[in-house]
This record gives C-alpha cells, sequence and structure tokens, in this order.
C-alpha cells in the first residue's frame, strides 16, 4: 500500500536533522528526478535509498558489531586492557563522536542513556541467575557485568529513534501511550519474575497483539508513503537482532550455558524474548517522539470536494 507524492519541488529530506548531511540534499534531489524519469530507475532508487537510509539508521549499532567482530579476531589476549574494557571506551569515544559531529541528536542520546540503564539493570539480573555469562575478565563491570554491555541496548533504541526521523513515521489506530507504558512494565517485570512463579509471555504476547493488531505504520522511502502492520516491523527488527545476537555469541562477547563448550545458534526462542525488549525500546522513544496521525490526503481532499460539490436546499 503506498501513497504517492508529487515531486514538484526539493522534498522534505531526512538529512536535515543532521547538520554534516544538509549540503547533500539539493544534489540528492537531482539525482531523484533523473532516476524517476524512468519507472525501472525510479523503483531501483527508491530500494537503494531505503537500504542506505536503513544503514544511517543502524550506524551506531552497525560500529558497535563491528567492533566485537573485530576485537573478536584481532584483539591481542596478552593486552593490558581487557577486551571488554576497549570496547566500552570504544562505545564510549564513539557516543561522543557522533554527539560532536551532530551525527546524533542529543534527544537520541537520552533514549540511549535510559534503555543503557534499563538493560544494565536487566544484565545484573539474568548473569547472577545464570542466564548468560561475560566470559572475559573486565575492570569497567558491575558484578558479572561489564558496563560496554549496556550498549547493546542503547543500539536498540538508537536504531528506532533514528529510524522515526528518517522514514517520517505516521500511524493509524496507534494505542494510546498509557497502554504501552502498562505493557512495557509488566514485560520487564516478567523478565524478572518468571524465574520465580509462572511465565506470562504468552500472556503478554496476546496483550501486544491486541494493541497493535489494527495499527499500521506509514513510513516515506522517497516520494512515497508506504504502510505496513506495525506487527510485522516489530518482528522484522526482531529478527535483526537475533542476528545479531548470533554474532555476539559467535565473537564469544558473551555466552549462554549451552555454547561454554563450542558455539551454536542462539535458539529461536530467543526471538520472543527480543520482540517483547523491543517493545519496551519502542514505548521509551514514543514518549519523546509523539506517534503523529495519517492522514490520507487524497481520501481528505475527495471528501471535501465531495462536500463542495453537494447541492444546498
Amino acid at each position: 500500500m503506498h501513497h504517492r507524492l508529487t515531486p514538484t519541488g526539493p522534498i522534505a529530506s531526512a538529512a536535515a536533522n543532521w547538520p554534516p548531511l544538509r549540503r547533500f540534499i539539493a544534489t540528492e534531489h537531482r539525482v531523484g528526478l533523473f532516476m524517476a524519469q524512468r519507472r525501472s530507475t525510479a523503483g531501483l532508487y527508491e530500494f537503494l535509498r531505503f537500504g542506505v537510509k536503513q544503514a544511517w539508521a543502524c550506524l551506531f549499532g552497525g560500529i558497535a558489531v563491528a567492533l566485537m567482530i573485530v576485537t573478536w579476531r584481532f584483539y591481542p589476549l596478552d593486552a593490558v586492557l581487557a577486551r571488554y574494557d576497549f570496547l566500552f571506551l570504544c562505545m564510549l569515544a564513539v557516543q561522543a563522536a557522533l554527539l560532536a559531529g551532530k551525527l546524533e541528536t542529543w534527544e537520541e542520546a537520552r533514549i540511549i542513556l535510559i534503555y543503557h540503564v534499563v538493560g544494565t539493570v536487566m544484565e545484573l539480573f539474568k548473569t547472577h541467575v545464570g542466564s548468560w555469562i561475560y566470559p572475559e575478565p573486565s575492570i569497567f563491570r558491575i558484578g558479572g557485568v561489564p558496563l560496554f554491555s549496556g550498549f547493546m541496548y542503547s543500539c536498540i533504541g538508537s536504531y528506532i529513534c533514528r529510524c522515526w526521523r528518517l522514514f517520517d513515521f505516521r500511524f493509524s489506530q496507534h494505542p494510546r501511550r498509557r497502554s504501552l507504558i502498562a505493557l512495557s512494565i509488566a514485560i520487564y517485570v516478567n523478565f524478572f519474575s518468571h524465574h520465580y512463579v509462572i511465565d506470562l509471555r504468552w500472556l503478554l504476547f496476546a496483550w501486544a497483539i491486541w494493541l497493535f493488531g489494527r495499527t499500521r505504520i506509514h513510513f516515506k522511502v522517497w516520494t512515497t508513503y508506504r504502510s505496513m502492520p506495525l506487527l510485522l516491523g516489530l518482528v522484522l527488527v526482531s529478527l535483526f537482532i537475533w542476528f545479531t545476537e548470533n554474532i555476539g555469541t559467535f565473537t564469544r562477547t558473551w555466552l549462554y550455558p549451552s555454547q561454554r563448550l563450542g558455539w551454536s545458534m542462539v535458539g529461536i526462542d530467543k526471538l520472543g524474548s527480543w520482540f517483547l525488549l523491543l517493545i519496551i525500546s519502542y514505548t521509551l522513544v514514543s514518549l519523546v517522539n509523539a506517534p503523529r496521525r495519517w492522514v490520507d490526503v487524497r481520501r481528505r481532499d475527495a471528501e471535501i470536494v465531495g462536500k463542495m460539490s453537494l447541492p444546498t436546499l
């Protein structure tokens, strides 16, 4: 499903949110007009544009994953500074560089910080009960949790924040934020309580489906607003996070009990856990970026014309 916009002038670009990219807006617009002359090239250009936007949204997370892979492969075993501490200092430096270069906004940084704290608290509990471990030594740690681990959660918040801006999210039938907060609190509590009482995740899945079942997300890749069920979008992002988690365990950045004697893929059941965690992150971002209601401009204009054409008595 899509809604076409007429490219009569420079299209409002999400690049304007990041000062270093603003100077490229006019050039990109000229390239877009050239590619739009044929349907085949226009489709290809929109596909490439979607990929570039996704890559930009993954900037923080992509750097984190790259650092995990590079340090696993090349970091010296006898280095004075432990690998985990190196990762922590690198992520701090990346965060500072993105803010200084205005490639990340302070609003996004606040979301990253909040989710960092939320994730670290859960990490402390989960490592304490043996759900997973960090097998290497480090100085910058709390209990069994190296401080860099919180950035793994921060990457998710950063991704949603950036996508929200880049694709100009609009929503139809979006649930109330009070309902999202209640669901997120229940999800967070269940991650702790299920070790001692019954696991309510299937009830939480049902609650999430009930809240988001009718919600559609409308997003603009280029000149066209497209839409999809928000639930489907959340599942796809959860799947991407699950793939990334497999990279994390393959590089021995953290390990599940079943992986101590040799690596194996993370169980697909973890996809559900990431889906629930993603809802928490989505809720945090929605508290900063109020969801804007989708208005079908063509339908609205047709209704206005129809009312104007009605005969008067």
